[in-house]
């Protein structure tokens, strides 16, 4: 199971946020031919897509509590440990912009903004 966990460093996941996700699933089961699998989630649906076998990504709704951030693509780059991450992240002169926090049944996750302004989530799994 351990050579199955993506390697440190390395982008380990993508995710839509949007306004429409039902216009967004559309659009990339016919353009991709993606196929879909809905889960509950407290804060609304989180569907995940699937090229064949292999996981491609997920999609959930931006919520009001979001404040107006717009329709993007997130990718998440896997890290050992998400609050050493955070703070090493500030010493080198980026900003956390999503605080540490636990995702139910996946890990721990950060989102920062890099010096140059570009943003992009992390995530550390548990250690097995």
């Amino acid at each position: 199971m351990a050579d199955q966990m993506p390697k440190i460093g390395t982008f380990c996941w993508n995710e839509l946020a949007t306004n429409d996700p039902d216009k967004a699933r559309e659009f990339y089961t016919e353009l991709l031919g993606w196929t879909v699998t809905e889960m509950p989630m407290p804060s609304g649906t989180y569907t995940m897509f699937k090229a064949g076998e292999a996981q491609a990504g997920g999609m959930f709704k931006i919520t009001p509590e979001m404040g107006q951030v717009p329709p993007h693509w997130m990718g998440y780059i896997t890290v050992e440990d998400a609050d050493e991450t955070a703070k090493k992240v500030e010493q080198l002169g980026g900003k956390v912009a999503v605080p540490p926090m636990d995702v139910p049944g996946v890990g721990r996750m950060i989102t920062v903004i890099d010096p140059t302004g570009a943003t992009v989530s992390m995530m550390a799994f548990p250690k097995k």
